[in-house]
Formats: structure tokens, C-alpha cells, sequence
């Protein structure tokens, strides 16, 4: 058969594998067609890269690969060739020691995937917590036309005619158990009932947040973020994703193009409004460094400081992501933002619309899920920034999710060096602790766990849940899961390991909160504190080889989104020479 040339006005990127009659071309091609792909498919349209996360390893992703048949429908349909592939799937709830130490893994494993292959654009499918900024850092260190489509959350949890929101009711069952309010049957019984279908966390945990960002980044498509896993406008909104990446690669619309200084701003308040997860500070930071957008952890406190939250979903409220669906989904939030004076309505989004023309028209059907402006569940939510001679380079806390009582407070430490400390010492009633103590969690930040896993929002002792004490300051240099609440300061920096001001905590200390101050302080003389920090000595460093030393080696702080130092950046498309 005669190779017809390139149809298209320009020159595709695939072009260099499959276009021509030379040698090279015809090996390229020839390999391809044993997959049975018919030879006009190589006449010059373009090739899409189908990332799939999909695996059974990954719950929340493991029916990304029904949905990726539904991208590959419309690709066809706008006239492109879909070439599906794999990449590392780091899932939160199985994978160890925690997910958050293979995100960058995974980044690297799409950035050369998308770069090494013949790819005019990409299609990103995404669900649980790190596949979302994972493959946006990967994709935007590249900059080859992308768009993402996300896998969806489950269906509401349904146990005892009550809504069960997945995390949030583990972690309240949890303590129910702990406190004698629940038996151990009952929490085994509630189980059957927490994950009833395919889908991501059905709370505005990390997962929904992510798919939030990626909407309000404007690198998904308007609606997005919230349809249900199992509902068939799902399937839609993965269709016309597969056609509009077609027709992005017609018009060279790049990530570039889209994740402006503009578009990580817009996010930071959309964060706020939604109640989203503190893991997001990390990954927005990583996925802007990639960007090379300049953005630091301040302007977490500072865009989102007067933001008020909105969204009346668990964990900060008391629904779930089907209501928030049904009332319009994250396209309300950002029209009320916008008739706020809150975004930039002229932010441009993968649709080709910038984000104030994609929204122009929602509607909110449900006052009580989506609550107006004037009536936020609190007036300033967002992410606080908390500084002070125990978090030099910054903390965070989530105060939608904290308890009101607790956001200025002065209590005395007890502390844990770690987490096998915490875990061998929480449930002894001997435990020298009262409510008014401020737990401290050290060594769980990106080098001391490593990866810093989602241990911040500790557990109370049994003694104080069963006098009905709900919760306590807590504080840590690790993560809490985007499903989790309480009056939890997370992302200490520097952290524990490195010898950050954190390390030299002892039992006994008074540590003072401020929140509306943004203060966080340990109660010692300037002089005490160098002369501990002076006598601080690191752990042992075991050499353990493979990826975990790649990891402790190269890791940057929470402050900078734990992205590897020598990954931020775009390198660009660029490839070296055919080698055949």
C-alpha cells in the first residue's frame, strides 16, 4: 500500500516515527501493524497517548479501563489514532510505606513515556490521590498537548440509613470504637457499606480535591470533577475528552498555555471554597515548579485567607460528593467565585473557553450542599499558613476541618519521636495526657518515614475519647489524608529528620497556637533552642539503595511540594536520534 502523506496543515510530532518511506518510518510503522491497525491510520492524524493509571492494585482506578475505551471513541470519532499505555499507579490504600513516596516516581515514569514515544497529545486518566498530580507534573514537564479525565467518586456510603463517607466514617468509627461508643461487630458490619462501587473517595477528600485543582486549573473539562464513577455521564464526559485532545492538537494547545500564574491562583481559592485537602498545597507547588510558575507556600495563606468554604461536603460538612454533583458540581463554586470578584474569569482552559465562559451559565440547585457566599460554612477557610520558631519555613492546618475552640490555644507537649512511638504508647492509660496537651508527631515528613505518610491526624487516647473529648491540637511534619478533620497542623518545615526545630521538642514544652495570627510557637528561650538544635544529631543514615535513597537523597521539603529537586522544570518534547 502507497504511504499517502500528512493531512494535516502542520507537521505532527508523530510525523518524525510514522511519516515518510524511509527505513526508519517503515520500522516504525511495520511494528505497529502487528496489532492489526490499518495502514491509513498512519497517513498523518494524529496520535493520542492514552496514560491510563488504571490497576487492581489501585481501587479507586480500577475501572479506568472501561472509561479509557469510551476516550478512545472519541479520538476516533475527531479523527486521531488513541494509543493506550501504563504507568505506575501509586494507590493510597494498600501501597507502602505510603503512596506520596512513589507520586514522583510515577511523574517520571509519564514525563518519559510521553517524551520517548511518538505522541501528539495525551490524554491523562487519573483517580486516586497521586495519579492526579503525578501526571499533570509528568504531562507539563513535557508540554505536549494534554487533558485530563478522572476516574469519578464512588457512590454514597450507606449503612444504617446514614450516609457513610469513605475515610471520614473510618476515622470517626475508629475513635467510636476506642471510646466504648461503638462495638468492634458493628465497625466490621459498617465496612460492608463504606466502598459499595467503583470510584474514588466519595468525601472532599485528597482525590475529589485533585479532581477539583485539575478542573479549576483549567486542564479538565467543565463538570469534570464530580459526576459519580458508575454514573453513564461519565462515560460522556471521557468521549468528548477523547475528542476534544484531537482537536487541542490541531490548535498546539499545551499545558503551558493553560497552568498560568492565573490558573494556580484561581485553584488556591477553589481549594478553599471546596474545603479541599491539605495534600494539595503539596501537589499544587510541585505541579507549578514543573510549570516553572513561581509559586511558594505564602500564597497559600494569602490567596486563600478571605475565602469562604462553600461546599458543605464531609469532611468539613456533612455531604457527600453525590449531592454535590447533583447541585451542579464544582462548575457553581467557581461562578460563585467568580460573581464574588474571587477568580480570574479570563484564565484559559483546555476547552479552548477561558474558565469565566465555561461557567457563565451554572446553575446551583441545592443552596444547602453548594451554600451561598454570605452563608459559608466558615468566612475564611482555605489553607492556613502557620510560622513560627517551630515551623520556620511554615506549617499548615485546614480550618474548616479544625475544631473553633482549638484555633488559639497553649498547651503542654507530649511528644512522640516517631510513629512506632505513637502507635506503642497511645492506648496506655498511664499516658501522662489531658485534653488541653498538644500532641507532637516527629520524623514523618518526606525523609523520616520516608515519603511522609498520612499518620498527622493522630488518634486520640482512649482515656480522653471516652470523656467525650472529640479532638486535640496535634502536631506533625507528616500528611493527613484529605478525608480526615481536627484541629491538625501538618507539614512542619523543615521537618524532624533534617533537624527542624520539631526534632528538639521535649515533653513538658508549652507550644502555643494562633491561628488567625498564624502562630505557631515553641515556648523556650531563642538561647535553649540553638543550644538543643546545636546538640541534635541525625539517625544513623542506613544506605538501603534503589528508589528510597533516590527518594531521601533528592527530595525537597514540604514547603517546596516534595517534587524531587533535579525533576523541576519543563525539559520540553525534545528527544535524541532515531537509533535504528
Amino acid at each position: 500500500m502507497t504511504f499517502k502523506p500528512a493531512k494535516w496543515p502542520r507537521k505532527l510530532r508523530s510525523h518524525e516515527w510514522y511519516g515518510g518511506t524511509s527505513r526508519d518510518n517503515i520500522y516504525h510503522r511495520s511494528w505497529m501493524k502487528n496489532q492489526g491497525l490499518p495502514a491509513d491510520l498512519f497517513d498523518g492524524r494524529p496520535v493520542i497517548g492514552i496514560c491510563n493509571t488504571w490497576s487492581e492494585l489501585t481501587p479507586c482506578n480500577g475501572h479506568l479501563r472501561d472509561l479509557a475505551e469510551r476516550v478512545k471513541h472519541g479520538i476516533y470519532e475527531a479523527g486521531g489514532l488513541p494509543l493506550e499505555f501504563p504507568v505506575f499507579s501509586p494507590g493510597e490504600s494498600s501501597l507502602r510505606p505510603t503512596a506520596m513516596m512513589y507520586r514522583n516516581m510515577c511523574a517520571m515514569d509519564v514525563e518519559e513515556a510521553l517524551r520517548g514515544n511518538p505522541l501528539d497529545g495525551v490524554v491523562l486518566m487519573v483517580g486516586c490521590d497521586k495519579t492526579t498530580p503525578a501526571l499533570l507534573m509528568g504531562a507539563a514537564s513535557v508540554d505536549i498537548p494534554a487533558i485530563v479525565v478522572t476516574g469519578g467518586p464512588m457512590l454514597n456510603g450507606k449503612w444504617r440509613n446514614t450516609d457513610v463517607g469513605s475515610g471520614t466514617a473510618l476515622w470517626q468509627m475508629s475513635e467510636a470504637v476506642k471510646s466504648g461508643e461503638m462495638t468492634q461487630d458493628e465497625f466490621l458490619e459498617a465496612e460492608q457499606a463504606m466502598s459499595r462501587s467503583p470510584g474514588s473517595c466519595n468525601t472532599m477528600g485528597t482525590a475529589s480535591s485533585m479532581a477539583s485543582m485539575a478542573e479549576a486549573l483549567g486542564m479538565a473539562l467543565s463538570g469534570n470533577a464530580a459526576i459519580p464513577a458508575v454514573d453513564s455521564r461519565r462515560r460522556v464526559m471521557a468521549q468528548i475528552t477523547g475528542r476534544r485532545i484531537v482537536d487541542m492538537v490541531k490548535d498546539d494547545l499545551k499545558p503551558s498555555d493553560v497552568l498560568t500564574r492565573e490558573a494556580f491562583e484561581n485553584a488556591i481559592r477553589t481549594n478553599g471554597a471546596i474545603g479541599g485537602s491539605t495534600n494539595a498545597v503539596l501537589h499544587l507547588l510541585a505541579i507549578a515548579g514543573r510549570a516553572e510558575v513561581e509559586l511558594t507556600l505564602d500564597d497559600w495563606d494569602t490567596l486563600g485567607r478571605d475565602i469562604p468554604t462553600i461546599v458543605n461536603l464531609m469532611p468539613s460538612g456533612k455531604y457527600l460528593m453525590e449531592e454535590f454533583f447533583y447541585a451542579g458540581g464544582l462548575p457553581v463554586v467557581l461562578k460563585a467565585l467568580l460573581d464574588g470578584g474571587k477568580l480570574h474569569a479570563n484564565a484559559l482552559t483546555v476547552s479552548g473557553r477561558t474558565i469565566g465562559e465555561e461557567v457563565a451559565d451554572a446553575k446551583n440547585w441545592n443552596e444547602d450542599v453548594i451554600l451561598p457566599l454570605d452563608k459559608a460554612l466558615t468566612q475564611e477557610g482555605g489553607i492556613a499558613v502557620l510560622k513560627g520558631n517551630l515551623a520556620p519555613n511554615g506549617a499548615v492546618i485546614k480550618p474548616s476541618a479544625a475544631s473553633p475552640h482549638l484555633m488559639k490555644h497553649r498547651g503542654r507537649a507530649v511528644v512522640f519521636e516517631d510513629i512506632d512511638d505513637y502507635k506503642a504508647r497511645i492506648n496506655d492509660d498511664a499516658l501522662d495526657i489531658d485534653e488541653t496537651c498538644v500532641m507532637v508527631l516527629k520524623n514523618c515528613g518526606p525523609r523520616g518515614y520516608p515519603g511522609m505518610a498520612e499518620v498527622g491526624n493522630m488518634g486520640l487516647p482512649p482515656k480522653i475519647l471516652k470523656k467525650g473529648i472529640k479532638d486535640m491540637v496535634r502536631i506533625s511534619d507528616a500528611r493527613m489524608s484529605g478525608t480526615a478533620y481536627g484541629t491538625v497542623i501538618l507539614h512542619t518545615a523543615p521537618e524532624a529528620a533534617i533537624g527542624g526545630p520539631l526534632a528538639v521538642v521535649q515533653n513538658g514544652d508549652m507550644i502555643e497556637l494562633d491561628v488567625e495570627a498564624r502562630r505557631l510557637h515553641l515556648d523556650i528561650s531563642d538561647d535553649e533552642l540553638a543550644k538543643r538544635l546545636s546538640a541534635w544529631r541525625p539517625a544513623e543514615n542506613m544506605s538501603v539503595g534503589g528508589y528510597e535513597q533516590l527518594f531521601k537523597t533528592h527530595v525537597q521539603g514540604a514547603d517546596k511540594g516534595v517534587d524531587f529537586d533535579f525533576l523541576v522544570g519543563c525539559r520540553g518534547k525534545a528527544v535524541g536520534r532515531d537509533s535504528h
